[in-house]
């Protein structure tokens, strides 16, 4: 069913754009891969990051006139030691590139078999011996987190965390619910004009959520951390222009299963990040956006202690 064809079988230079393609289902599909520089000592943790909908793997790893914040993860290639692959997502029937989640009532996704091709790219790697497969992470944005989250229900096996920007758990669901433990990082803006923080239609793309509150209730439930009490913190504040505020409540100890909300109180749909800022025009369209934190940096300090 799926026939592995992925060109990545000599080691690449920390941040090349070296591509590789693979055949799902009689699909090819691509994607964009960055190892460490330094010679392996054995299997390194591989991070999956999914751009959002509209988006490219492309713009993820800092390619565009406006790299995605996600590309500061480019920045840990080298330090963290870590194999970092941006999945590209194909169109769906509004002709806009994105991914096949849970969403059962919206119609505009694509309907290729997602799963299956974050399935091949992980396997391809672990078995030419370059990914652990005990340290397999995914991180999304937007339609790419609504991907992660069916990642961290259907991914063969299981990564050990993911985390999930600007999205939520599908109310109306393709998907049947969390199978296993799988630690989960969430990152939304409470005024989010595209996919409410409390719940209710996605504005553009369709399909209803279930919201933070209800994605997270879904998690501490597959996770075995009802009734537990998250330890809770507020991270400082770094420029008096930015209007937004950060809340962290983390729920279960640091080697997991755990669920860490990030709330960030008025923020909108993007991103949070030190050094990749959106200008005025994006951000009257999107909200505002977060520079208290880099989100690939809070979100390795979440997946480093993981192992599945």
């Amino acid at each position: 069913m799926v026939a592995l064809t992925l060109l990545l079988q000599a080691p690449v230079r920390a941040f090349d754009k070296q591509s590789g393609s693979i055949d799902v289902n009689g699909v090819t599909r691509t994607c964009i891969v960055a190892e460490p520089s330094a010679a392996a000592g054995g299997p390194r943790p591989l991070v999956l990051l999914l751009h959002g909908h509209l988006g490219t793997a492309a713009n993820v790893m800092g390619h565009g006139f406006r790299p995605s914040p996600l590309s500061a993860w480019l920045d840990r290639v080298d330090s963290q030691n870590v194999i970092v692959v941006a999945l590209q997502g194909l169109k769906g029937g509004d002709g806009r590139t994105g991914w096949n989640d849970c969403r059962a009532d919206n119609a505009r996704n694509p309907t290729a078999d997602d799963v299956a091709f974050a399935d091949a790219i992980v396997k391809q790697l672990i078995d030419r011996g370059a990914a652990d497969a005990h340290r397999v992470y995914v991180m999304g944005m937007s339609n790419g987190g609504f991907m992660t989250l069916r990642l961290a229900q259907q991914m063969q096996p299981l990564p050990a965390a993911v985390a999930a920007m600007s999205a939520s758990m599908a109310v109306d669901s393709r998907c049947d619910g969390p199978q296993a433990p799988v630690s989960v990082l969430l990152i939304d803006g409470t005024e989010d004009p595209l996919v409410p923080y409390a719940g209710g239609e996605v504005v553009r793309q369709g399909g209803k959520v279930l919201g933070v509150a209800g994605t997270r209730d879904v998690w501490l439930r597959a996770d075995g951390l009802v009734g537990t009490a998250p330890v809770t913190r507020t991270l400082p504040h770094l420029h008096r222009d930015d209007p937004t505020r950060v809340e962290v409540a983390t729920y279960g100890a640091d080697a997991g299963p755990q669920v860490e909300v990030v709330t960030i109180d008025g923020g909108g749909h993007v991103e949070p990040s030190l050094q990749h800022h959106y200008g005025a025009i994006y951000r009257r369209i999107v909200g505002a956006q977060n520079r208290d934190f880099e989100s690939a940096a809070l979100a390795w300090a979440f997946f480093a202690p993981k192992r599945r």
